[in-house]
């Protein structure tokens, strides 16, 4: 007569289920379509108490965070080898993805946070993770919920990040990119999708920027510091309320047909901003083989916003960047150079094969200059610039 497997109580069936998922794969798909539900049961003996930091921690990109949650928990009749922590992300209002999940000494952390992300194991109660090289997309709301069988509670952490706020268009023209487009071009010039909060920041910052563009949350909106009739009326109010100005809304708009500009965020530079001037102006091609033969690329819009804002770059000389667009950063303002105000001059969209103007580079950390010192632009040989043709394609260094 076979014997019946001897029944198993609530806490080691829900041990054992938790320590099958800490080892099954879980398609990012599923992670991130979820809708969180989180069942609080109150009053009872043993019951879990989470404190996460009140406001938010504030990173850059390339830094390490830790995102503070404590717990308290009464752990006389269970132990705290029975809890287990869970950190998500808030992707929407009702989808978390999953970031790392802890019980006992099994662990996992999913996604694009393999590698980077811990617990900081500050002693009992403590639950806070340890965010290494923090991303763009690292900005945001993260859930941490503590559970020891039917008991839980979770706390939210905000992670800030220092950076700039930019408006963006393509060449193509203005009011030309669906919500998926704005960003895939922000994602292009080295950013992300602005939140509605960072543009806000922006704003009090002293952004004003008369072309609305997509957000993050799929919004659309924009940031006017001078009220104006055209850009909304001087009487109208936004989001700083009054009639000096405010950010504007739209609201949420259809995100596969509405055409808008963009506003991208973009956070610190690893490596490092640079104008190089060639002994003439080039097109932009010869721009990128300048670039490359100093062990760099052509600097993105964000790249270059970046140094202007975060690495304090200033050069009244307009400069190719990757787009085809021709820009220079302003910190000091002087009267020939754009005006009374700091910030990115545009140039807009020149002819990409005409010879105009030198070219911003970036050149990423660790990466050797192969032209240190006195090096120049221009073709072996000798000639000049001025007698016959000269093929770009034979273009060199030169010491000069």
């Amino acid at each position: 007569m076979a014997c019946a497997p001897a029944a198993l109580g609530p806490r080691a069936l829900w041990t054992v289920a938790w320590g099958l998922l800490l080892l099954v794969p879980v398609p990012a798909g599923a992670q991130r379509g979820r809708k969180k539900v989180v069942h609080v049961l109150e009053g009872e003996s043993g019951s879990v108490v989470v404190q996460t930091a009140p406001g938010q921690v504030v990173s850059h990109r390339g830094g390490t965070i830790v995102l503070p949650c404590r717990y308290h928990y009464e752990a006389a009749a269970h132990g705290h080898d029975g809890v287990r922590l869970k950190w998500t992300k808030v992707v929407d209002p009702l989808a978390f993805a999953d970031v790392f999940v802890a019980l006992g000494s099994q662990y996992r952390a999913f996604g694009p946070y393999r590698g980077r992300a811990e617990l900081q194991n500050d002693g009992p109660g403590d639950a806070s993770l340890v965010l290494r090289n923090v991303t763009l997309q690292d900005y945001g709301r993260y859930e941490c919920e503590v559970t020891n069988e039917l008991e839980d509670d979770a706390g939210m952490v905000n992670l800030d990040l220092e950076g700039v706020v930019f408006p963006y268009h393509p060449r193509g023209g203005r009011y030309k990119m669906t919500f998926v487009e704005a960003q895939r071009a922000c994602a292009e010039q080295d950013g992300i999708l602005a939140s509605a909060e960072q543009l806000h920041a922006a704003w009090r910052d002293g952004l004003d920027w008369c072309n609305a563009g997509w957000l993050h949350d799929g919004s659309v909106q924009y940031p006017v510091s001078q009220a104006r009739e055209p850009c909304g009326g001087a009487g109208s109010t936004g989001a700083g309320g009054g009639t000096n100005g405010g950010v504007r809304n739209y609201g949420y708009r259809h995100n596969a047909e509405e055409r808008y500009d963009a506003f991208c965020f973009t956070s610190n530079l690893p490596g490092r901003v640079f104008f190089l001037k060639p002994l003439r102006p080039v097109a932009l091609a010869g721009a990128a083989r300048a670039c490359a033969a100093r062990g760099a690329t052509v600097a993105k819009v964000g790249q270059l916003f970046a140094a202007w804002k975060l690495q304090l770059l200033d050069r009244c000389t307009a400069g190719w960047l990757a787009d085809g667009s021709a820009r220079y950063p302003i910190v000091n303002p002087r009267t020939r150079c754009g005006g009374p105000r700091p910030g990115v001059r545009s140039l807009g969209f020149p002819d990409a094969s005409q010879r105009l103007f030198g070219v911003y580079c970036y050149r990423a950390p660790g990466a050797p200059d192969p032209a240190p010192g006195g090096w120049g632009w221009g073709w072996a040989g000798g000639g000049g610039w001025a007698g016959g043709s000269r093929d770009p394609a034979a273009w060199t260094p030169l010491r000069v």
